[in-house]
């Protein structure tokens, strides 16, 4: 690829393009001053572009930063800016949100990068965003989790591929990577690159589905708001009670719960761990959240839930013994991979537009993981007969 020269870029543009690798980077301009020899109301002026950078110190602030000069001025590079928006939530001291906000920007940045070098453009297919309005916001997210899965196609059966839904009808950029276990997701939008979001692939597989839909929610209704989510902690606020119930109605849809519930318990007395099992693997969420939902649907009395803590619980192992091997799919973390954006480093790896090493960076795995990934692919291709070849 073609390295664009300095002087194609306005001090503006250039400036702008410092500015988020420096803070992308957690480098202050104190700091970054410091390194390149300069006052710091001359990186001010310089991010600003009042002051064009000169080539030495491009070089000494790319290095800083952790790039390569010609990354930053690379004509496909694309230099995303979610970052600052995490950072002005109330959480921004927490490492673990900053690092999982860093690495939602890198993947981001890296898949709008590989679109450009291909020449490729992502579709949208996003529904009309709502507004949150006066009363009861559990009624309206109840109506708008109806009216997506109605938009969808998806009747009332059970979400099967949350991931694939929300990335490949929708449009929605969705990662998943291993963050701080405080960390289940985050939740991004931008008007450039779309809706953007991160989810922890090392927490269960009920519990990812969970926090999808969670983020489903704020992208339905609060989508120019950054969002972190972490299910430990509580929020009061109307968007956090609006994305939770949101997304408890589109995984568990109120009429398909109260007809598989009947169905299960028809002729039983009452209401058996082996119940919660089986309705919470059919609709792919938590033995809790399940719980919870019969709660709230008046399927079963308030305090349920509790009385199954104070007992013993609902283990893994009684989880093991109703619905036997299935249940390891629970337990095992996510492939690391977002199936779009390894497609799309795959395909400018064949091409020669990018190294080995420089996907290993994109996707952000390790040498390893992409050469398996790699050798997998192509394992792949070598057993398609040429009937199937793509024109």
């Amino acid at each position: 690829m073609m390295t664009k020269p300095t002087q194609e870029f306005s001090p503006v543009e250039l400036g702008e393009r410092l500015r988020v690798a420096r803070e992308s980077a957690s480098v202050t301009q104190d700091a970054a001053a410091k390194a390149a020899g300069i006052g710091r109301t001359t990186l001010v002026a310089i991010e600003k572009g009042q002051r064009s950078a000169r080539p030495s110190e491009l070089q000494v602030l790319s290095r800083h930063y952790g790039i390569s000069v010609n990354s930053l001025l690379r004509r496909e590079a694309v230099h995303v800016d979610l970052i600052p928006r995490f950072r002005s939530l109330p959480e921004n001291e927490d490492q673990g949100i900053v690092e999982a906000a860093r690495v939602l920007n890198d993947l981001v940045r890296a898949e709008v990068e590989l679109e450009n070098v291909l020449g490729v453009h992502r579709l949208r297919n996003y529904p009309a965003e709502k507004t949150l309005l006066p009363g009861d916001i559990r009624a309206q997210a109840e109506q708008d989790a109806q009216s997506l899965r109605n938009w969808l196609g998806l009747g009332e059966g059970p979400v099967q591929d949350l991931i694939s839904l929300m990335e490949l009808q929708l449009g929605l950029r969705v990662y998943s990577r291993k963050l701080d276990p405080k960390v289940s997701g985050l939740f991004a939008y931008d008007d450039e690159v779309g809706a953007c979001i991160l989810i922890n692939s090392s927490h269960r597989r009920d519990r990812r589905n969970q926090t999808g839909a969670h983020e489903l929610g704020h992208f339905i209704a609060t989508r120019r708001h950054p969002e972190v989510y972490q299910d430990e902690k509580y929020e009061n606020s109307r968007e956090e009670r609006y994305a939770n119930a949101f997304g408890r109605a589109f995984l568990t849809p109120a009429r398909a719960v109260m007809e598989k519930f009947k169905e299960l318990t028809t002729g039983s007395s009452h209401l058996t761990r082996r119940h919660i099992i089986l309705l919470a693997h059919y609709f792919g969420v938590s033995r809790q959240a399940m719980v919870l939902r019969l709660e709230e649907l008046e399927l079963t009395k308030k305090g349920t839930w509790e009385w199954f803590k104070d007992n013993g619980g609902i283990t893994d192992a009684q989880v093991r013994q109703v619905i036997g091997e299935q249940a390891e799919v629970l337990y095992t973390a996510e492939d690391t991979q977002s199936s779009r954006l390894f497609l799309l480093a795959i395909d400018a790896w064949k091409k020669d537009l990018i190294s080995e090493g420089q996907m290993a960076e994109m996707l952000k795995l390790g040498r390893p993981k992409v050469r398996e990934l790699l050798d997998e692919a192509e394992a792949e291709e070598d057993e398609v007969d040429d009937l199937f070849k793509l024109s």
